[in-house]
């Protein structure tokens, strides 16, 4: 499996060197609104404290967030015994402490996903067409990509990115808020040609950072779906069974999670959204790689 080891290396690499990005951005971006508002240092503290309250606050109730809005619904051991018994085996080959929650989405759609803030805190959603259309050892590969998710704590980095696109995007706004409200109140003594290149380069940051912030987000989306497969191999030691899953759900006629949207697609182990053309620009902007890929990959272990 030197191959799969291999994969989680040099993923965990680029998704580190990918938040470097993010936080130099974001840094970036508070002392520019702190150079606007007269203190280049009190801007850049006020956006990393605010990113801490944020986070914090995204780290204790994101999770809850995600399943109520995603329409999950807890389940029992009695209703879906045979997702319980896969749960329970894999959670005891990836070495977790505690057997992440069991949620059900009423969906004919083919997909799942895990969230959560840690192993110990975690679940696990899968929805009723991924149960009815998928064999044993299909849902044993599924199931695994998300344990490897959970054990190497994607839903946490994953919730990461999405807190700082968020700041950024609100950081943005207030830079745009003060150019249009406060625009005039700086001092007349001001330089001319500064105060010009200012303005520049603060509206290029506040209409291109939210930009460029998502396309990292989606960036370490990707990232992290090729690692957990790679992982998912070496929980099962089957790597047929995720990528027959995989082709199952990539030919599925109707993908679409009716509940899912923009700020949680990149959660699922496939796209929740009905496929488009398969383009640049859709690469770029998706939150996974192309299936085919993936399978590609998992044959070829």
């Amino acid at each position: 499996m030197k191959i799969s080891f291999d994969e989680v290396r040099a993923n965990n690499r680029k998704s580190f060197f990918m938040f470097i990005m993010f936080f130099a951005l974001l840094a970036i971006m508070g002392l520019v609104v702190g150079l606007f508002l007269g203190s280049p240092f009190a801007g850049l503290i006020i956006s990393v404290v605010f990113a801490i309250i944020y986070s914090w606050i995204m780290f204790y109730s994101g999770s809850n967030m995600i399943l109520s809005i995603t329409g999950a619904k807890p389940v029992t051991k009695q209703e879906f015994p045979h997702l319980f018994n896969t749960v329970e085996g894999l959670t005891i080959a990836a070495g977790l402490p505690v057997v992440p929650k069991c949620y059900v989405i009423n969906d004919s759609a083919l997909n799942a996903f895990a969230t959560g803030r840690d192993p110990k805190h975690s679940a696990i959603v899968v929805t009723t067409g991924l149960m009815e259309k998928l064999n044993r050892q299909e849902l044993e590969g599924v199931i695994a990509h998300e344990m490897s998710h959970i054990q190497n704590y994607d839903i946490r980095i994953m919730m990461l990115a999405s807190v700082l696109v968020g700041v950024i995007i609100l950081l943005s706004d207030v830079l745009l808020r003060s150019f249009l409200y406060g625009g005039g109140r700086r001092s007349s003594n001001d330089n001319n040609n500064s105060q010009i290149i200012f303005i520049v380069i603060g509206l290029a940051l506040a209409i291109l950072a939210p930009f460029i912030a998502q396309l990292i987000k989606l960036s370490i989306s990707r990232k992290r779906e090729f690692a957990a497969d790679a992982n998912a191999v070496t929980l099962t030691r089957y790597p047929q069974g995720l990528a027959n899953a995989l082709r199952k759900i990539s030919a599925d006629p109707d993908p679409l999670v009716d509940h899912a949207n923009k700020a949680t697609a990149h959660l699922f182990i496939s796209t929740p959204f009905r496929k488009k053309k398969n383009g640049f620009f859709t690469r770029v902007f998706s939150t996974h790689p192309p299936i085919e890929e993936r399978i590609k990959r998992l044959d070829e272990m």
